[in-house]
């Protein structure tokens, strides 16, 4: 189904594009029922290159449009879902896998089909290639980038976005209460201050930390700190949006949420169900532990690095999805390491912040600390609850998302890391990968083989079950495991001065869920026979009237008796 109100808004761009915008950023075609990906290609460089150039965040490549006459005609070019798997085929041969923003598919009056192709600025310094080539245009010829072109383009500094002015903005289009929350915060991180900013008004305040100069407000204090109502004043109103789906994944609830962003992850965070679960950490205890399954903490960190890293030019929403027992956290950017286990090692610093001032004021507001690593302080927190690892997922160009386990996965993991604090952060993400069943390296194979934390032959490897040889207290294991069984007994003898007597299976469906959920069905099945046994055994229970065929037991004479 159309958005109507997207679908009126592009159109009213395009109207634009058509009458009066420069030629080196948008391109038409007619395109009518395809077109070579290669001259897209060349194309998306040459109009990337060209926005940068001309301080623009992006440009246009419009399929439906005569490139001559302007005419609207219409465009068959693709499907949407064919429209999607281009965003991947461009991304393949493109500098750092840039690609495009978006893809819009607009209806004319006539309900004539064109084709939208927004296409992101290059970034600073990166002129874009298409297949190891750079392209620019002259008029509306297209060619390679000039050298004085690529000269201007490589000699660019890194642009901070969040430093920039808002024309015609000022302090009375920020939101008072976030004013408050800002100050509070500061004085609260930087308590030495507290006096010199009572003495201070709200744009003084502010303009000390950079958020007002000259009077304008920068993008960074729009997105902290902007009154909802005013934000048009940016080029795309910021968003955090909440979405949660039932156990078949499809929509449930959701909820969008506006600047100012200084409160947003406690109203995101106020949404999430975060129930109570409970879990077996060690073979040691009879007792479960209860904890929220997701750490506040944690939520709020990834939340506040998607506010601080979020490609605010790229017009898309920050999004936080909400499966059963998973959370996925996702936004429009680049993951500026590269690669997950370049931050997870020591001494591992980021290169820089997207949005410096942006973070800078979070900074200074205790939203996130640029000094340490916050993913390095998510795993941490993970391993701490004996929970999975995060998942990073890069796959997507243009975007970063991190999935949040919210339950044990295998509890022969979760009991490994219980008996063994001695592992370091990149054996514990190792190990994290087995439980995951995603393949080793044959180096990491040998790796965790050497420690005996791992069974199995590649690719069939699984986390050790030798809970009682990890921990190294056989004894107390042992010891422990005997009055697991005293506690079984125990249950089934309740059970027969409750009923009188009981089959096997209704014993095994008494203790199922007593079990380890390390043991399948006939395992359980097993182990309740084997209690049965001793209690026959010890004197505890018989077959009612001895007879073996009916299946029943009793308890015998001496443990009928509720006072036994």
């Amino acid at each position: 189904m159309k958005d109507i109100d997207l679908n009126a808004d592009l159109l009213q761009t395009l109207r634009g594009l058509i009458a009066n915008w420069e030629n080196e950023v948008v391109e038409f075609k007619q395109a009518s029922n395809n077109y070579k990906q290669d001259e897209i290609g060349q194309y998306f460089s040459a109009i990337s290159n060209e926005a940068n150039l001309k301080g623009l965040q992006y440009g246009w490549l419009v399929f439906g449009v005569h490139n001559k006459t302007r005419w609207i005609e219409g465009s068959d070019y693709r499907n949407t879902q064919g429209l999607e798997n281009l965003k991947h085929e461009i991304a393949d041969n493109t500098t750092d896998r840039i690609t495009f923003i978006d893809i819009f598919e607009v209806y004319d009056e006539d309900n004539r089909r064109i084709v939208m192709f927004k296409i992101p600025a290059a970034v600073p310094n990166v002129p874009t290639a298409w297949k190891g080539h750079w392209y620019g245009r002259e008029g509306e010829s297209l060619g390679a980038l000039s050298p004085e072109e690529f000269g201007r383009l490589r000699g660019q500094a890194r642009r901070d976005w969040s430093k920039q002015l808002i024309d015609g903005s000022g302090i009375q289009h920020l939101d008072a209460e976030a004013i408050r929350v800002a100050r509070a915060q500061f004085k609260e991180k930087n308590e030495h201050t507290g006096s010199e900013i009572d003495n201070l008004t709200d744009e003084q305040f502010l303009t000390k930390l950079k958020l007002i100069i000259g009077g304008k407000l920068t993008n960074a204090a729009m997105v902290l700190l902007g009154n909802p109502y005013y934000d048009y004043l940016l080029d795309w109103s910021p968003r955090v949006m909440w979405r949660l789906y039932n156990l078949n994944r499809a929509d449930k609830d959701y909820e969008e949420f506006r600047v100012p962003f200084i409160t947003v992850v406690d109203k995101v965070y106020e949404k999430i169900r975060n129930l109570t679960y409970r879990y077996m950490p060690n073979q040691m205890t009879l007792f479960p532990k209860e904890t929220k399954q997701y750490d506040a903490s944690l939520l709020r960190e990834l939340l506040n690095n998607c506010v601080a890293h979020q490609d605010y030019t790229a017009g898309r929403r920050i999004y936080l999805d909400e499966f059963e027992d998973t959370i996925v956290i996702s936004n429009a950017g680049t993951f500026l390491p590269g690669d997950i286990c370049e931050v997870l090692k020591p001494g591992y610093t980021a290169p820089y912040y997207l949005n410096q001032l942006l973070a800078d004021a979070m900074m200074n507001f205790n939203m996130i600390d640029t000094k340490q690593m916050g993913i390095r302080m998510v795993f941490n927190i993970q391993r701490q609850r004996y929970f999975p690892m995060p998942d990073y997922d890069l796959t997507k160009p243009g975007e970063v998302a991190v999935r949040v386990y919210g339950k044990v996965i295998d509890e022969n993991y979760t009991r490994l890391l219980f008996g063994r604090n001695d592992l370091d952060m990149e054996t514990v993400f190792l190990l994290d990968r087995v439980q995951k069943r995603v393949p080793l390296e044959n180096e990491q194979y040998k790796q965790l083989q050497k420690l005996g934390v791992i069974e199995g032959r590649r690719p069939n490897v699984f986390v050790s079950a030798w809970i009682a040889d990890i921990v190294d207290k056989r004894e107390q294991y042992i010891k422990n495991r005997a009055m697991d069984d005293e506690y079984y007994t125990r249950l089934i003898i309740s059970y027969l001065r409750q009923y009188q007597r009981g089959r096997k299976s209704d014993f095994v469906k008494l203790l199922s869920s007593k079990l380890s959920d390390i043991l399948g069905a006939g395992q359980k099945a097993n182990k309740v026979r084997n209690i049965l046994t001793s209690m026959r055994q010890d004197g505890i229970i018989e077959r009612a009237d001895g007879n073996k065929r009916t299946g029943f037991w009793v308890l015998t004479i001496d443990y009928r008796n509720p006072a036994d």
